[in-house]
């Protein structure tokens, strides 16, 4: 038993047991060519890979520390941490940051009341989160990815689907269809265009920041050229580039992931032309249907606020226009840092909080 370097051949190996798109091979492929380290791991019995990890390693500027980063990877456990510390020790990290892809609650009443199963299984993922705390990990300054999603069941008819959603969502929908707006499903170079100067868009009137053309792009290099056959419940990450269009102009961008039996909604933009068309209501129930052509059975939308939202919160809005749909809101353990340099630990702590306040007086 033993913790070995995932090779190139094991490639189908690895992503069969990884449940994540950021923990898959092709993502961290990708993460190399943005000029990241990968470091991919399995724990090897009797020559079987039983679970894996990817790592990716970033370097402070103007320093020789490094950080690790580990976004949606599976349960930690003690043989885990003790080859984490030992990568975090070679690469000189201060810390490396764990994101599990582990549920601590659902929340069912967003959709139904809950039930005494629920309640049991609640208390079961909230025991799951107190290992992690007792694993010596200490809940992360800064985290990274939202610790809450909506997830939608693609398993229901598409009459339940419809049913299930809030009546100004359903609205919506047929607003949207009244005014011919068109779905299109576009992976060409063009089409990639049009999408970024749409995030251009959306990024400067909602003031949020975003990754890089450079980094959109060589994520679409990457992940559209394998995408264009539709293989349901696939052991590899595929991209596809949905377009709404309207009166031949595009008025939404979305980008969707789909790893294993779920759809993901990474990225989506939207101009502030034709609002009253609501292109983004039918985007969303075109990429329902899409998930279910594909045999999909779940939909993750990739992120939403808690469930007691404040009403102030800038990403308020997004939130309600998920929850519109139906979907269950579910909630990780969170982030956690495994401390491999106490001393630098709290001084990059301190110097992070100076970053994050000269970035919010510059905006």
């Amino acid at each position: 038993m033993s913790w070995q370097n995932i090779t190139p051949q094991q490639q189908d190996q690895y992503n069969s047991i990884v449940n994540h798109p950021l923990q898959s091979y092709e993502w961290g492929e990708f993460r190399e060519k943005t000029g990241v380290k990968v470091i991919r791991k399995g724990f090897f019995k009797k020559d079987k890979l039983v679970s894996g990890f990817q790592l990716t390693i970033h370097k402070i500027p103007h320093t020789n520390y490094t950080i690790g980063y580990l976004p949606k990877g599976e349960k930690t456990d003690k043989e885990m941490l003790e080859e984490l510390t030992k990568i975090g020790k070679e690469n000189n990290c201060i810390f490396i940051q764990l994101e599990p892809n582990l549920l601590t609650h659902r929340h069912p009443e967003f959709i139904s009341g809950s039930s005494d199963s629920e309640k049991m299984l609640n208390q079961v993922q909230h025991d799951k989160k107190n290992d992690i705390v007792n694993f010596g990990l200490v809940p992360s300054f800064h985290p990274l990815f939202t610790k809450y999603t909506f997830v939608l069941d693609l398993t229901k008819s598409e009459e339940e689907l419809l049913k299930d959603m809030h009546s100004k969502t359903r609205y919506n929908i047929k607003v949207a269809q009244k005014h011919n707006v068109q779905i299109v499903e576009d992976n060409s170079e063009k089409a990639f265009e049009v999408y970024w100067q749409i995030v251009l868009e959306t990024t400067s009137r909602q003031k949020f920041y975003a990754h890089t053309k450079k980094y959109h792009q060589l994520q679409w290099k990457i992940f559209a050229a394998k995408s264009n056959e539709q293989r349901a419940m696939s052991n590899e990450l595929q991209y596809h580039l949905l377009l709404a269009k309207y009166q031949q102009k595009s008025l939404a961008a979305w980008v969707l992931f789909t790893f294993h039996d779920t759809l993901y909604y990474p990225y989506g933009s939207s101009t502030s032309e034709h609002r009253e068309t609501m292109a983004s209501n039918l985007m969303m129930w075109e990429a329902i249907k899409f998930g279910k052509k594909l045999g999909l059975k779940k939909f993750d939308m990739w992120g939403s606020l808690s469930d007691t939202p404040d009403t102030k919160d800038p990403w308020y809005g997004f939130h309600r226009f998920k929850q519109g749909y139906g979907p269950e809101l579910v909630e990780f353990v969170g982030s956690f840092d495994l401390v491999i340099n106490p001393i630098a630990y709290q001084g990059y702590k301190f110097a992070d909080k100076l970053r994050w306040l000269y970035l919010r007086l510059k905006k």
